[in-house]
């Protein structure tokens, strides 16, 4: 029986800066790893400690993983000094993935936030690989400045796909910017969706999940059709030491993606 806790080797072969404080790694682990879409994997820097990231890559590459990674605490500060051709260790892929099945037939939005859409890009080459699959993708983003937008050279061919309707918001405009100015829930009115029908996908900072939560609701989404990335609660994997306990919910072998009508009446879900 594979030992769950020993990391696998994986070689970076890539960085690539995405703004000044978000990087995407490319990396190659030793074996192949088979990961769905919204699962997580635990990224370890040998000497230092691991951490949990969602990959931002296609599931369908099972010898390469990609994973995006905003500089925001120690072991993501060592990450951004580290340079191409040095060693990880990787272990998982933890949680349960997007329920896709349940997806197919159905209208889809996907709204992210600042770097939340990196846990989101995965989903969304899955989605885009059986587009006939959905009626109608829309997409919502919102970043705090036009520098601060994730994957600015994939978003332009993202928009031009068929049955794709991408909407870009910053919360604060430029002299480059002639999009819309505003918070992510400004660009949540008028969906070409039928929202009582409609799934959502909805990964962010709490905050910003918490208020697309209530507009997604005011504006008819089923609290069972609102899936939720409760990503900041994922810590050992295996359900072990209690951090990511959500209610009656380990977020690391329940989530990290749950519904919204399975958490509502917990208290301090958005904290």
């Amino acid at each position: 029986m594979k030992n769950p806790y020993l990391p696998i080797e994986a070689v970076i072969k890539d960085i690539r800066l995405e703004t000044n404080t978000i990087k995407t790694f490319r990396i190659r682990p030793k074996e192949a790893i088979d990961f769905k879409t919204g699962q997580f994997v635990q990224l370890s820097v040998p000497g230092f400690g691991e951490a949990p990231f969602t990959p931002s890559s296609n599931p369908a590459n099972k010898d390469e993983m990609e994973i995006t990674i905003m500089k925001a605490g120690k072991i993501t500060s060592i990450l951004d000094e580290i340079s191409s051709g040095e060693s990880l260790g990787i272990r998982g892929p933890f949680g349960k993935g997007y329920p896709i099945e349940e997806f197919k037939g159905k209208e889809i939005l996907i709204v992210g936030g600042g770097v939340g859409l990196a846990p989101l890009r995965s989903l969304l080459f899955t989605l885009f690989s059986c587009l006939n699959d959905y009626p109608k993708l829309a997409i919502r983003y919102g970043a705090r400045t036009p520098s601060d937008i994730v994957y600015k050279e994939s978003i332009p061919l993202w928009q031009k796909k068929d049955k794709v309707d991408f909407v870009l918001t910053v919360d604060i405009g430029d002299a480059t910017w002639s999009g819309n100015v505003g918070l992510v829930t400004t660009i949540l009115k008028d969906l070409p969706l039928d929202c009582k029908e409609a799934k959502a996908v909805v990964c962010g900072p709490p905050i910003m999940m918490k208020f697309t939560t209530f507009k997604l609701l005011d504006q008819g989404f089923k609290p069972d059709n609102i899936y939720l990335s409760m990503e900041k609660n994922m810590s050992c994997g295996l359900g072990k030491c209690g951090h990511c306990r959500l209610g009656r919910f380990y977020v690391c072998k329940d989530g990290p993606v749950l519904t919204l009508d399975k958490i509502k009446d917990m208290p301090d879900i958005w904290d």
